[in-house]
Protein backbone atom coordinates (compact mmCIF):
# COMPACT_ATOMS: atom_id res chain seq x y z
CA UNK A 1 0.00 0.00 0.00
CA UNK A 2 2.91 2.55 0.74
CA UNK A 3 4.53 1.76 -2.70
CA UNK A 4 1.23 2.70 -3.97
CA UNK A 5 0.73 6.05 -2.52
CA UNK A 6 4.83 7.01 -3.10
CA UNK A 7 3.86 6.06 -7.05
CA UNK A 8 0.87 8.23 -6.95
CA UNK A 9 2.49 10.87 -5.54
CA UNK A 10 5.66 10.72 -7.65
CA UNK A 11 3.29 11.44 -10.49
CA UNK A 12 1.69 14.06 -9.01
CA UNK A 13 4.88 16.10 -8.30
CA UNK A 14 6.12 14.68 -11.83
CA UNK A 15 3.05 15.88 -13.63
CA UNK A 16 3.48 19.13 -11.47
CA UNK A 17 7.17 19.93 -12.37
CA UNK A 18 6.22 18.67 -16.20
CA UNK A 19 4.51 22.33 -15.77
CA UNK A 20 7.87 23.84 -15.46
CA UNK A 21 9.07 26.44 -17.93
CA UNK A 22 9.25 29.73 -17.09
CA UNK A 23 10.76 31.40 -14.03
CA UNK A 24 7.51 32.91 -13.02
CA UNK A 25 3.94 32.27 -13.44
CA UNK A 26 1.76 34.49 -15.91
CA UNK A 27 -0.98 36.88 -14.53
CA UNK A 28 -3.96 35.89 -13.97
CA UNK A 29 -5.78 38.01 -16.07
CA UNK A 30 -3.11 38.06 -19.56
CA UNK A 31 -2.47 41.69 -20.68
CA UNK A 32 -3.83 43.20 -24.15
CA UNK A 33 -1.66 43.65 -26.97
CA UNK A 34 -2.19 47.29 -26.76
CA UNK A 35 -0.45 47.25 -23.48
CA UNK A 36 2.43 45.06 -24.16
CA UNK A 37 3.36 47.80 -26.63
CA UNK A 38 3.59 50.05 -24.38
CA UNK A 39 5.73 48.58 -22.18
CA UNK A 40 9.14 49.05 -22.35
CA UNK A 41 11.76 45.96 -22.86
CA UNK A 42 13.71 46.86 -20.18
CA UNK A 43 15.24 45.97 -16.94
CA UNK A 44 14.28 47.96 -13.26
CA UNK A 45 15.76 47.60 -9.84
CA UNK A 46 13.44 48.69 -7.50
CA UNK A 47 14.72 49.55 -3.98
CA UNK A 48 12.22 48.29 -0.74
CA UNK A 49 11.60 50.76 1.22
CA UNK A 50 11.09 48.69 4.57
CA UNK A 51 14.05 46.69 5.16
CA UNK A 52 14.02 43.01 6.11
CA UNK A 53 13.85 41.60 9.76
CA UNK A 54 16.55 38.80 10.37
CA UNK A 55 16.75 35.43 12.13
CA UNK A 56 19.79 33.44 12.73
CA UNK A 57 20.52 34.69 8.54
CA UNK A 58 21.88 37.77 6.80
CA UNK A 59 18.86 39.62 5.07
CA UNK A 60 18.65 39.60 1.72
CA UNK A 61 19.46 42.91 -0.85
CA UNK A 62 16.99 45.69 -0.65
CA UNK A 63 17.67 46.38 -4.31
CA UNK A 64 15.06 43.90 -6.52
CA UNK A 65 15.22 42.91 -10.26
CA UNK A 66 12.03 43.61 -11.85
CA UNK A 67 10.62 44.71 -14.90
CA UNK A 68 8.21 46.38 -16.48
CA UNK A 69 6.16 44.07 -17.49
CA UNK A 70 6.00 42.09 -14.35
CA UNK A 71 5.06 45.36 -12.73
CA UNK A 72 1.90 45.05 -14.66
CA UNK A 73 1.31 41.44 -14.67
CA UNK A 74 0.79 42.37 -10.50
CA UNK A 75 -1.21 45.51 -11.14
CA UNK A 76 -3.42 43.18 -13.59
CA UNK A 77 -3.43 39.93 -11.04
CA UNK A 78 -4.00 42.15 -7.90
CA UNK A 79 -6.87 44.26 -8.96
CA UNK A 80 -8.91 41.08 -10.28
CA UNK A 81 -7.91 39.09 -7.06
CA UNK A 82 -9.72 42.26 -5.05
CA UNK A 83 -12.67 42.20 -8.00
CA UNK A 84 -13.19 38.57 -7.01
CA UNK A 85 -13.45 38.84 -3.51
CA UNK A 86 -15.62 41.87 -3.49
CA UNK A 87 -18.01 40.41 -5.91
CA UNK A 88 -17.69 37.01 -3.53
CA UNK A 89 -18.83 39.39 -0.49
CA UNK A 90 -21.82 40.02 -2.93
CA UNK A 91 -22.26 36.49 -3.60
CA UNK A 92 -22.56 35.34 -0.05
CA UNK A 93 -24.74 38.50 1.29
CA UNK A 94 -27.58 37.42 -1.66
CA UNK A 95 -27.25 33.86 -0.04
CA UNK A 96 -25.36 32.41 -3.48
CA UNK A 97 -22.32 31.11 -1.17
CA UNK A 98 -23.64 29.00 1.54
CA UNK A 99 -21.45 28.01 4.82
CA UNK A 100 -18.20 30.06 5.30
CA UNK A 101 -16.17 32.27 3.42
CA UNK A 102 -13.17 34.17 4.07
CA UNK A 103 -11.93 36.62 1.87
CA UNK A 104 -8.77 37.94 1.07
CA UNK A 105 -8.56 41.61 -0.13
CA UNK A 106 -5.78 42.99 1.12
CA UNK A 107 -3.45 40.55 1.49
CA UNK A 108 -3.13 40.16 -2.22
CA UNK A 109 0.99 41.20 -2.47
CA UNK A 110 1.69 37.85 -0.60
CA UNK A 111 -0.07 35.44 -3.11
CA UNK A 112 1.48 37.64 -5.94
CA UNK A 113 4.89 38.62 -4.94
CA UNK A 114 5.49 34.76 -3.70
CA UNK A 115 4.30 33.18 -6.99
CA UNK A 116 6.84 35.67 -8.65
CA UNK A 117 9.51 33.54 -7.23
CA UNK A 118 7.95 30.38 -7.46
CA UNK A 119 7.91 27.55 -10.31
CA UNK A 120 5.53 24.67 -11.10
CA UNK A 121 7.77 22.72 -9.37
CA UNK A 122 7.26 24.11 -6.14
CA UNK A 123 3.88 23.48 -3.94
CA UNK A 124 1.66 25.48 -1.48
CA UNK A 125 -0.66 24.30 0.53
CA UNK A 126 -2.54 27.14 2.91
CA UNK A 127 -5.25 27.18 5.07
CA UNK A 128 -9.03 28.64 4.43
CA UNK A 129 -8.32 31.60 3.09
CA UNK A 130 -7.74 30.41 -0.26
CA UNK A 131 -9.74 31.75 -2.95
CA UNK A 132 -6.78 33.84 -4.56
CA UNK A 133 -4.00 31.24 -3.87
CA UNK A 134 -5.93 29.08 -5.88
CA UNK A 135 -5.82 31.38 -8.27
CA UNK A 136 -1.82 32.45 -8.45
CA UNK A 137 -1.57 28.89 -8.60
CA UNK A 138 -2.87 29.20 -12.19
CA UNK A 139 -6.65 28.46 -11.55
CA UNK A 140 -9.46 30.83 -12.77
CA UNK A 141 -11.86 32.93 -11.41
CA UNK A 142 -14.34 30.99 -13.18
CA UNK A 143 -13.41 27.98 -11.36
CA UNK A 144 -13.40 30.29 -7.77
CA UNK A 145 -17.07 31.13 -8.35
CA UNK A 146 -18.45 27.85 -9.42
CA UNK A 147 -16.53 26.12 -6.28
CA UNK A 148 -18.12 28.98 -3.84
CA UNK A 149 -21.61 28.31 -5.03
CA UNK A 150 -21.23 24.96 -5.08
CA UNK A 151 -21.28 23.76 -8.73
CA UNK A 152 -19.76 21.09 -10.97
CA UNK A 153 -17.12 23.38 -12.74
CA UNK A 154 -15.36 24.46 -9.41
CA UNK A 155 -12.19 23.61 -8.41
CA UNK A 156 -12.92 21.04 -6.35
CA UNK A 157 -16.45 19.62 -8.36
CA UNK A 158 -18.03 21.79 -6.07
CA UNK A 159 -18.16 19.81 -2.85
CA UNK A 160 -15.20 21.68 -1.21
CA UNK A 161 -16.47 25.49 -1.49
CA UNK A 162 -14.33 28.21 -0.17
CA UNK A 163 -12.27 26.36 2.52
CA UNK A 164 -10.87 23.60 -0.12
CA UNK A 165 -10.06 25.09 -3.32
CA UNK A 166 -7.82 22.74 -5.12
CA UNK A 167 -5.58 22.08 -7.62
CA UNK A 168 -3.51 19.35 -8.29
CA UNK A 169 -2.20 19.88 -11.93
CA UNK A 170 -0.66 23.87 -10.47
CA UNK A 171 0.68 22.20 -7.06
CA UNK A 172 -1.73 24.08 -5.28
CA UNK A 173 -2.73 21.04 -2.48
CA UNK A 174 -5.45 22.86 -1.23
CA UNK A 175 -7.37 24.95 1.77
CA UNK A 176 -7.13 23.54 4.83
CA UNK A 177 -10.08 24.10 7.40
CA UNK A 178 -8.58 22.73 10.26
CA UNK A 179 -6.53 25.42 11.79
CA UNK A 180 -2.66 24.73 11.64
CA UNK A 181 -3.46 21.81 10.12
CA UNK A 182 -1.81 22.19 6.84
CA UNK A 183 1.78 23.27 8.37
CA UNK A 184 2.49 19.02 9.25
CA UNK A 185 1.03 18.04 5.96
CA UNK A 186 3.32 20.92 4.17
CA UNK A 187 6.49 18.84 6.06
CA UNK A 188 5.33 15.90 4.47
CA UNK A 189 4.93 17.61 0.48
CA UNK A 190 8.24 18.68 1.47
CA UNK A 191 9.34 15.10 2.09
CA UNK A 192 8.05 13.67 -0.88
CA UNK A 193 10.12 16.66 -2.92
CA UNK A 194 13.24 15.62 -1.06
CA UNK A 195 12.26 11.68 -1.78
CA UNK A 196 11.77 11.64 -5.06
CA UNK A 197 14.67 14.78 -6.28
CA UNK A 198 12.48 17.26 -7.00
CA UNK A 199 13.79 20.43 -7.25
CA UNK A 200 11.29 22.26 -5.34
CA UNK A 201 10.07 23.57 -2.19
CA UNK A 202 6.65 23.78 -0.59
CA UNK A 203 5.27 26.91 0.69
CA UNK A 204 3.09 26.14 4.12
CA UNK A 205 0.86 29.29 4.82
CA UNK A 206 -0.41 29.70 8.03
CA UNK A 207 -2.08 32.81 10.17
CA UNK A 208 -0.69 34.15 13.46
CA UNK A 209 -3.67 32.89 15.15
CA UNK A 210 -2.27 29.25 13.87
CA UNK A 211 0.95 30.46 14.86
CA UNK A 212 0.73 29.28 18.52
CA UNK A 213 -0.75 25.58 17.41
CA UNK A 214 1.67 23.03 18.78
CA UNK A 215 1.62 21.08 15.27
CA UNK A 216 3.33 23.62 13.86
CA UNK A 217 6.47 23.39 15.95
CA UNK A 218 6.35 19.28 16.27
CA UNK A 219 6.31 20.39 11.77
CA UNK A 220 9.32 22.56 12.50
CA UNK A 221 11.48 20.10 14.35
CA UNK A 222 11.09 17.40 11.95
CA UNK A 223 11.57 19.65 8.76
CA UNK A 224 14.95 20.87 10.56
CA UNK A 225 15.98 17.32 11.55
CA UNK A 226 15.48 15.91 8.30
CA UNK A 227 16.55 19.26 6.16
CA UNK A 228 13.13 19.25 4.13
CA UNK A 229 12.97 22.02 1.36
CA UNK A 230 9.72 23.31 3.33
CA UNK A 231 8.89 27.11 3.65
CA UNK A 232 6.73 27.92 6.71
CA UNK A 233 4.97 31.19 6.08
CA UNK A 234 3.13 33.13 8.36
CA UNK A 235 0.47 35.67 6.86
CA UNK A 236 0.40 37.86 9.80
CA UNK A 237 -2.50 40.33 9.54
CA UNK A 238 -2.96 40.73 13.41
CA UNK A 239 -6.12 39.68 14.11
CA UNK A 240 -6.61 36.09 14.96
CA UNK A 241 -10.36 36.14 14.04
CA UNK A 242 -10.95 38.79 16.68
CA UNK A 243 -8.24 38.27 19.03
CA UNK A 244 -5.15 41.02 18.64
CA UNK A 245 -1.87 39.25 18.25
CA UNK A 246 -0.32 40.76 21.42
CA UNK A 247 -3.31 39.00 22.92
CA UNK A 248 -2.55 36.03 21.95
CA UNK A 249 0.93 35.42 21.68
CA UNK A 250 3.68 36.26 24.37
CA UNK A 251 5.98 36.59 21.77
CA UNK A 252 4.57 38.23 18.44
CA UNK A 253 7.45 38.10 16.46
CA UNK A 254 6.62 34.66 14.38
CA UNK A 255 10.13 34.81 12.12
CA UNK A 256 11.69 34.08 15.14
CA UNK A 257 9.32 31.12 16.45
CA UNK A 258 11.43 28.22 14.76
CA UNK A 259 14.26 29.20 17.15
CA UNK A 260 16.88 27.02 15.50
CA UNK A 261 15.40 27.45 11.86
CA UNK A 262 16.43 31.17 10.52
CA UNK A 263 13.46 33.49 9.83
CA UNK A 264 12.40 37.04 8.26
CA UNK A 265 10.00 39.20 8.69
CA UNK A 266 9.07 40.82 5.83
CA UNK A 267 6.82 43.98 4.64
CA UNK A 268 3.51 41.86 3.36
CA UNK A 269 2.18 44.44 1.98
CA UNK A 270 5.17 45.25 -0.51
CA UNK A 271 4.95 42.62 -4.11
CA UNK A 272 8.89 43.09 -4.44
CA UNK A 273 9.81 43.07 -0.84
CA UNK A 274 7.51 39.24 -1.05
CA UNK A 275 9.25 38.18 -3.99
CA UNK A 276 12.78 39.07 -2.49
CA UNK A 277 12.32 37.46 0.19
CA UNK A 278 10.89 34.10 -1.37
CA UNK A 279 13.58 33.70 -3.29
CA UNK A 280 16.10 33.81 -0.50
CA UNK A 281 13.76 31.53 1.46
CA UNK A 282 13.98 28.81 -1.70
CA UNK A 283 17.46 29.04 -2.28
CA UNK A 284 17.99 28.39 2.00
CA UNK A 285 15.10 25.52 1.86
CA UNK A 286 16.92 23.78 -1.07
CA UNK A 287 20.63 23.60 0.24
CA UNK A 288 19.90 23.59 4.30
CA UNK A 289 16.44 22.87 5.20
CA UNK A 290 13.32 25.02 6.38
CA UNK A 291 12.52 28.88 6.62
CA UNK A 292 10.19 30.78 8.25
CA UNK A 293 8.91 34.04 7.11
CA UNK A 294 6.57 36.48 8.02
CA UNK A 295 4.51 38.61 6.33
CA UNK A 296 3.40 41.77 7.95
CA UNK A 297 -0.27 42.01 6.01
CA UNK A 298 -3.56 43.13 6.70
CA UNK A 299 -7.02 41.47 5.75
CA UNK A 300 -9.68 44.51 5.13
CA UNK A 301 -12.97 42.30 5.51
CA UNK A 302 -13.52 40.16 8.59
CA UNK A 303 -12.21 36.96 9.95
CA UNK A 304 -15.55 35.46 7.94
CA UNK A 305 -18.41 37.01 6.48
CA UNK A 306 -20.25 36.57 9.93
CA UNK A 307 -17.41 38.97 10.97
CA UNK A 308 -18.12 42.56 10.71
CA UNK A 309 -14.67 43.19 11.22
CA UNK A 310 -14.81 46.44 12.99
CA UNK A 311 -15.78 45.30 16.51
CA UNK A 312 -12.44 44.32 17.93
CA UNK A 313 -10.55 47.46 15.65
CA UNK A 314 -11.36 50.73 14.44
CA UNK A 315 -12.35 51.69 11.45
CA UNK A 316 -10.11 54.33 11.08
CA UNK A 317 -7.05 52.17 11.39
CA UNK A 318 -8.62 49.59 8.68
CA UNK A 319 -8.59 53.03 6.32
CA UNK A 320 -5.42 54.28 7.42
CA UNK A 321 -3.73 50.68 6.35
CA UNK A 322 -5.83 51.24 2.59
CA UNK A 323 -4.61 54.92 2.46
CA UNK A 324 -0.88 54.47 3.38
CA UNK A 325 0.08 50.41 2.67
CA UNK A 326 -2.32 49.27 0.02
CA UNK A 327 -0.62 46.54 -2.16
CA UNK A 328 -2.49 47.85 -5.13
CA UNK A 329 -2.38 51.78 -4.83
CA UNK A 330 1.31 51.20 -3.95
CA UNK A 331 2.54 49.02 -7.89
CA UNK A 332 0.03 52.09 -9.13
CA UNK A 333 2.17 54.66 -8.19
CA UNK A 334 5.42 52.84 -9.06
CA UNK A 335 3.95 52.56 -12.33
CA UNK A 336 3.27 56.19 -13.12
CA UNK A 337 6.55 57.30 -11.25
CA UNK A 338 8.35 55.02 -13.75
CA UNK A 339 6.57 55.90 -16.23
CA UNK A 340 5.50 52.35 -17.43
CA UNK A 341 1.61 53.69 -16.91
CA UNK A 342 -0.74 56.30 -17.38
CA UNK A 343 -3.41 57.19 -15.11
CA UNK A 344 -5.57 56.24 -18.16
CA UNK A 345 -3.92 53.07 -18.89
CA UNK A 346 -4.43 51.90 -15.42
CA UNK A 347 -7.83 52.72 -15.45
CA UNK A 348 -8.26 50.40 -19.18
CA UNK A 349 -6.67 47.60 -16.97
CA UNK A 350 -8.86 48.15 -14.40
CA UNK A 351 -11.83 47.92 -16.80
CA UNK A 352 -11.03 45.22 -18.40
CA UNK A 353 -10.62 43.35 -14.95
CA UNK A 354 -13.91 43.71 -13.92
CA UNK A 355 -15.42 42.65 -16.99
CA UNK A 356 -13.43 39.41 -16.62
CA UNK A 357 -14.84 39.29 -13.21
CA UNK A 358 -18.62 40.03 -14.09
CA UNK A 359 -18.14 37.63 -17.33
CA UNK A 360 -16.75 34.74 -15.15
CA UNK A 361 -19.25 35.55 -12.59
CA UNK A 362 -22.38 35.31 -14.62
CA UNK A 363 -21.24 32.07 -16.57
CA UNK A 364 -20.42 30.39 -12.93
CA UNK A 365 -24.09 31.08 -12.30
CA UNK A 366 -25.20 28.99 -15.66
CA UNK A 367 -22.85 25.90 -14.18
CA UNK A 368 -25.04 22.93 -12.87
CA UNK A 369 -25.10 21.73 -9.47
CA UNK A 370 -23.13 18.41 -8.88
CA UNK A 371 -25.87 15.41 -9.51
CA UNK A 372 -26.65 13.41 -6.88
CA UNK A 373 -24.54 10.21 -7.32
CA UNK A 374 -21.65 12.63 -7.20
CA UNK A 375 -22.37 12.56 -3.15
CA UNK A 376 -20.44 9.37 -2.22
CA UNK A 377 -17.62 10.19 -5.01
CA UNK A 378 -13.94 11.03 -4.18
CA UNK A 379 -15.28 9.72 -0.04
CA UNK A 380 -13.61 6.37 -0.17
CA UNK A 381 -10.87 4.91 -2.48
CA UNK A 382 -11.28 2.98 -5.35
CA UNK A 383 -9.54 0.44 -7.61
CA UNK A 384 -6.75 -0.44 -4.97
CA UNK A 385 -5.65 -3.28 -6.66
CA UNK A 386 -5.11 -4.97 -3.21
CA UNK A 387 -6.57 -7.58 -0.47
CA UNK A 388 -8.21 -6.78 2.88
CA UNK A 389 -8.17 -9.87 4.93
CA UNK A 390 -8.41 -10.59 9.20
CA UNK A 391 -6.06 -11.04 11.70
CA UNK A 392 -5.71 -14.61 10.79
CA UNK A 393 -5.96 -14.22 7.23
CA UNK A 394 -9.20 -16.59 6.81
CA UNK A 395 -11.31 -14.08 5.44
CA UNK A 396 -10.30 -12.26 2.11
CA UNK A 397 -11.58 -9.57 0.74
CA UNK A 398 -10.58 -8.79 -3.01
CA UNK A 399 -11.16 -4.57 -3.53
CA UNK A 400 -13.23 -4.39 -6.82
CA UNK A 401 -13.22 -1.28 -8.49
CA UNK A 402 -17.21 -0.33 -7.54
CA UNK A 403 -16.68 -1.54 -3.81
CA UNK A 404 -15.83 1.29 -1.50
CA UNK A 405 -13.52 0.45 0.86
CA UNK A 406 -15.91 0.75 3.87
CA UNK A 407 -17.74 -2.24 1.99
CA UNK A 408 -14.67 -4.36 1.67
CA UNK A 409 -13.25 -4.21 5.27
CA UNK A 410 -16.60 -4.79 6.80
CA UNK A 411 -16.51 -8.69 6.55
CA UNK A 412 -13.37 -8.94 7.89
CA UNK A 413 -14.17 -6.12 10.68
CA UNK A 414 -17.12 -8.49 11.75
CA UNK A 415 -15.29 -11.97 11.56
CA UNK A 416 -12.20 -10.42 13.63
CA UNK A 417 -15.31 -9.14 16.57
CA UNK A 418 -16.00 -12.62 16.61
CA UNK A 419 -12.97 -14.04 16.83
CA UNK A 420 -11.10 -11.10 19.31
CA UNK A 421 -8.77 -12.92 21.85
CA UNK A 422 -8.96 -10.73 24.89
CA UNK A 423 -7.12 -11.23 28.17
CA UNK A 424 -10.20 -13.22 29.49
CA UNK A 425 -9.90 -15.79 26.49
CA UNK A 426 -11.44 -15.55 22.83
CA UNK A 427 -14.82 -12.80 22.73
CA UNK A 428 -17.35 -14.27 21.17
Amino acid sequence: MASQVWRRTSKLLQQSASLAGASTRQAAVPLSNAFHQKIFSRDLTIDIPTPFKAHKCDPPSLSVETSPEELMGFFKTMYSMRRMEIAADSLYKTKFIRGFCHLYDGQEAVCVGMEAALTPKDCIITAYRDHCTHLGRGGTIYEVFAELMGRIDGCSLGKGGSMHMYNKAGGFFGGNGIVGAQTPLGAGLAFAQKYLKVDGVTMALYGDGAANQGQLFEAMNISALWDLPVIYVCENNHYGMGTAEWRSAKSPEYYKRGDYVPGLKVDGMDCLAVKQAVAYAKTHALAKGPFVLEFDTYRYHGHSMSDPGSTYRTRDEISGVRQERDPIERIRKLLIAQEIATVADLKNVEKEAKKAVDDALAKAKESPQPPLEELWSNVYAKSLDAEVYGADRKEVTSLRSDMSVGAAILPSLKYRSRNHRTSEGWQT
